[in-house]
């Protein structure tokens, strides 16, 4: 399998969803993370239910068990993830977006930390991978005004990696999936793994160098001799495709 959808609803759903992806893991290369009904990608967490259900609500304050608040905010992925924006994503909807490693993102799509106006706080990793995705001082502006931030800003900011026309999003998210599904897959992952450890997990510029240097050898062997050996009979000169 080559790539997942998988849609988002609700917290409870979007947990169930993420399990049944998670035991596909080793089968797919690369899943496609977009809305499920009413054109939004996710308005995040319900606050109706948070405001006549908080007696009987239980979220589970350590990490490192079970799903967050918004589902599946708490996992870290092994394949590349990538998240077709549509409509709204904010609040839990936007901490969702940020799990993937692309937003392709529709013109017409609007990101937010819209809870801040409700005094609901992001739980769900916003304030932790939205300054290594554009940059604490940027991040810093979406999560302290609660501001809207529609496509063309989100991609000059670096929240989006793609814009492209309304309606087209999903297809476009697909394709980029069986692009990246096509690469040898012991090196790209490895430069994946490498790139988020260095972001999140690495001790020091050391570690980092020699996590890099250990994932590397591993594509060498497997991978880079025969596409070495590929290059020089003439395939894929000056960038082009394989």
């Amino acid at each position: 399998m080559l790539h997942k959808l998988c849609r988002y609803a609700n917290c409870s759903e979007n947990w169930r969803d993420f399990c049944i992806l998670d035991a596909l893991e080793l089968k797919r290369r690369s899943s496609v993370h977009k809305g499920r009904k009413g054109g939004n990608f996710c308005a995040g967490f319900d606050l109706k239910s948070l405001a006549h259900n908080s007696s009987t609500m239980y979220f589970e304050p350590d990490v490192t068990k079970g799903p967050g608040p918004m589902g599946p905010s708490r996992m870290q992925f092994s394949k590349p993830v990538i998240a077709a924006v549509s409509g709204y994503a904010v609040a839990g909807g936007l901490e969702l977006s940020i799990l993937a490693d692309f937003r392709v993102v529709e013109e017409s799509a609007v990101f937010g930390v819209f809870c801040r106006r409700f005094g609901v706080p992001l739980i769900d990793g916003g304030t932790v991978r939205l300054p290594k995705l554009i940059g604490l001082s940027r991040a810093l502006d979406l999560i302290l005004t609660g501001r809207p931030v529609k496509a063309q800003e989100a991609y000059e900011i670096g929240l989006a990696n793609r814009v492209v026309p309304d309606g087209q999003g999903l297809q476009c998210a697909i394709e980029l999936a069986q692009e990246i599904s096509a690469f040898p897959q012991t090196c790209m992952l490895g430069d994946r793994a490498s790139a988020y450890y260095s972001s999140f997990d690495a001790s020091s510029f050391n570690d980092a160098m020699q996590y890099e240097i250990n994932r590397g050898f591993q594509a060498i062997s497997s991978e880079s001799v025969s596409g070495a050996q590929r290059f020089s009979k003439g395939e894929g000169r000056k960038g082009s495709k394989l």
